[in-house]
C-alpha cells in the first residue's frame, strides 16, 4: 500500500472518478481538481466515494489558467503534501468539421486537453526530480494516433500527449521520474452516452472486442503505471481499446 500523494486533475469525470478509486484503493492520498464545485456537485462526489470507504480530496483550479495552477498546486502541497503521482485525466470535446469549426471551440479543446497538461505539470516535475521520484501519466485516446472525423481539435490535442510524454520521459528518466501516457478507446462514460444510438451501434461494431471499454479497465492502467514497481516503463504508450487500433 502507497501512502504517497496522487493529484488527478477533472477526477470527478467518468475515467477520472475510477482513476481516483483505485488510487486511494491502493493507499494514496488522492486529490482531484475541480473548476466548478457547485455546478459539478463535486461534496456529493466526495461523499459518495467516502461511503464506498474511498477518501479523496479535492481542489478548486481552473486548469488552463497557468496561474491558477501555481496556486492549487501550494494549497495541495502545503494541505497534504509533496505531489509525487501525477495524472493528467481533465478533458473535453466540442466535436465539429474543421471547415465549420469555431476559433473558440479549438481554443477551448487545445486549452483543456493540452495546455493544462503542461500548466500542471510545470508545477510539480521540479520537486519529483529533486526528490528523485515521481510518476505523470496523461489520458490521451486512441483518435490521438488515428485522428476521427469532426475532431481535428480534439485528435490534435491527444496527439500533442503523445509528444510531451516523450520528450519528457527523456528529461526525467534520470531522476526517477517516469512519465507515460495510456490511450482508451470508446469508453462507457457519460461522454460516449451522448452519442446517438445509431452511430454507437457502429463503433461497437468496429471494435475486435464488441463493447465498450469500462472506465476501471483503464484506472488499473493507471494504478500499474503509478506503481513504485513500475520504475523501468517511461515514454510509453499503453492502448485500452479492445483492440480499435494496434500498432507495432
Amino acid at each position: 500500500m502507497s501512502s504517497r500523494v496522487a493529484l488527478v486533475t477533472g477526477g470527478n469525470g467518468g475515467i477520472g472518478t475510477e482513476v481516483c478509486r483505485h488510487l486511494a484503493a491502493a493507499g494514496y492520498r488522492v486529490v482531484s481538481t475541480c473548476v466548478d464545485p457547485d455546478r459539478e456537485n463535486v461534496e456529493s462526489w466526495q461523499r459518495e466515494l467516502e461511503a464506498e470507504g474511498h477518501s479523496v480530496h479535492w481542489v478548486q483550479c481552473n486548469v488552463t489558467d497557468f496561474a491558477a495552477c501555481q496556486a492549487m498546486a501550494e494549497q495541495v502541497e502545503a494541505e497534504h503534501g509533496p505531489v509525487e503521482v501525477l495524472v493528467n485525466v481533465a478533458g473535453i470535446t466540442r466535436d465539429a468539421f474543421l471547415h465549420k469549426l469555431d476559433k473558440v471551440d479549438w481554443d477551448a479543446v487545445i486549452n483543456v486537453n493540452l495546455n493544462s497538461v503542461y500548466n500542471v505539470t510545470r508545477q510539480f516535475v521540479d520537486g519529483m526530480r529533486k526528490r528523485g521520484y515521481g510518476r505523470v501519466i496523461n489520458i490521451s485516446s486512441v483518435n490521438g494516433q488515428t485522428g476521427q472525423f469532426g475532431q481535428t481539435n480534439y485528435s490534435a490535442a491527444k496527439a500533442g500527449l503523445h509528444g510531451f510524454t516523450m520528450a519528457l520521459a527523456k528529461e526525467t528518466a534520470r531522476k526517477g521520474v517516469t512519465v507515460n501516457s495510456i490511450s482508451p478507446g470508446y469508453i462507457d462514460t457519460v461522454m460516449t452516452a451522448a452519442i446517438p444510438d445509431e452511430v454507437r451501434e457502429q463503433i461497437v461494431g468496429s471494435v475486435p472486442a464488441g463493447r465498450m471499454g469500462r472506465p476501471d479497465e483503464v484506472a488499473r492502467v493507471v494504478a500499474f503505471l503509478a506503481a513504485d514497481e513500475s520504475e523501468y516503463i517511461t515514454g510509453a504508450n499503453i492502448p485500452v481499446n479492445g483492440g480499435l487500433f494496434t500498432s507495432f
